[in-house]
């Protein structure tokens, strides 16, 4: 919140929206330099983590595999900046360095997320949050200084550099656990482990890369169509969607994802879905209410003036976002119970979707019409999970 506050003061609505278009670039990022694995590690290190030569072994394989990866990837930032600034930003705007910033920064901004999903999945859920914490508070120190001093360079260096600084963070807490230098060696390297977690690979490939390629597509064609202002209002709405939203996927992910990834029985899997509906749901609604009738404190106190038209994008986007995480307890099953296609058709479906009706609608009620495709999209998504899993839904309820 109070990163935003500096962007707005500092950047403004144009600003604004070339940070969207970063922070897109850096999800496609994650997912090409973690090899899409993230969730994988935590499942699968919450199976073994009471098997300590499996466990080494699947975390040997990984590590490397992950410094493999992240090198190549700086290497190609490194080589290709001017290719890529092109691509995220146009020719109406020299950031090329930053990408070469970001090509020193992905190995450690890969090791931490590494880190920490090992700590996820050995259940540490306190550590997961001080680490949260803490890297947030970072966060804000290093956005203050660069933004202030550099404002939208130094926004866009803040994006790229904050991530990589949770690595010291994350060493320090996973050595709480054990030695990680102790555990990792060449010789433990298998392959076939690389290739029990390619379901997750592809999962995370769809949803990071393609979804950020939708969101980036969307973006580039309201500055095209509306104009860069309206894309600076949508971002802001976004980023104000993504503070909420955390709560919810920081929960679903640390506390749910473990639990439905060890579920044998149907049932208990239909009764961790419910006690999601009953209790998370209901309260996540009443807190959307409210921020709807704040919304001009909110927009006032997070940013400046010159967001107030933001005030109209909210109806549509909490009523998405209601959907939304009504959906998302259920689409995480394919993530824990490793179903692959389901996802992938799932996720293609519901991206299409709203990109074309973003399209269609922006041509109608400019910027408001995306947030209105956000909407429509999450309603049909979520339809369509709930008929897709009606019989474990619905097993207790049976029973």
């Amino acid at each position: 919140m109070i990163t935003s506050k500096v962007i707005a003061v500092f950047v403004g609505p144009a600003g604004m929206a070339l940070v969207g278009n970063m922070r897109n670039f850096m999800t496609s990022i994650e997912s090409i330099a973690t090899i899409g694995l993230n969730g994988g590690i935590i499942k699968t290190v919450a199976e073994n983590k009471d098997y300590t030569e499996r466990l080494n072994k699947i975390l040997s394989t990984v590590f490397i595999a992950f410094l493999a990866v992240a090198i190549l990837l700086s290497i190609t930032l490194l080589f290709f900046a001017d290719f890529f600034n092109h691509k995220i930003f146009g020719d109406d705007y020299q950031y090329s360095f930053v990408f070469k910033v970001l090509a020193i920064a992905i190995p450690f901004y890969t090791l931490s997320i590494f880190f920490l999903a090992i700590i996820n999945g050995l259940g540490k859920f306190k550590n997961v949050i001080y680490i949260n914490i803490i890297g947030n508070i970072i966060g804000i120190l290093v956005s203050l200084l660069l933004i202030t001093r550099f404002q939208t360079v130094g926004a866009l260096l803040a994006i790229v550099i904050t991530p990589s600084l949770l690595f010291f963070v994350t060493l320090y807490f996973i050595n709480k656990e054990f030695l990680i230098l102790n555990i990792v060696r060449k010789n433990k390297f298998d392959f076939s482990v690389i290739k029990d977690l390619s379901s997750y690979s592809l999962m995370a490939f769809f949803s990071g890369i393609f979804g950020s390629f939708v969101y980036l597509t969307i973006r580039k064609n309201v500055i095209a169509t509306v104009g860069i202002q309206e894309a600076g209002y949508w971002e802001s709405i976004t980023r104000i969607s993504g503070y909420y939203l955390m709560f919810v996927t920081t929960l679903i992910s640390v506390y749910y994802l473990p639990k439905l990834s060890v579920a044998k029985r149907m049932e208990e899997t239909s009764a961790l879905f419910w006690n999601f509906f009953k209790i998370i749901l209901p309260v996540f609604i009443i807190g959307l209410t409210v921020i709807y009738f704040l919304r001009f404190f909110i927009i006032r106190a997070l940013f400046t003036k010159e967001f107030i038209p933001v005030e109209g994008l909210f109806f549509w986007q909490l009523l998405g976002d209601a959907f939304k995480v009504a959906s998302l307890i259920l689409a995480y099953q394919f993530i824990a119970k490793k179903m692959t296609k389901a996802f992938i058709v799932t996720e293609i479906l519901s991206l299409v979707m709203f990109l074309l009706s973003s399209y269609f609608l922006a041509r109608m009620y400019e910027v408001e019409g995306v947030v209105m495709a956000h909407c429509i999209t999450y309603f049909l998504y979520l339809v369509v999970l709930v008929l897709y899993f009606r019989k474990t839904l619905f097993k207790r309820i049976d029973n």
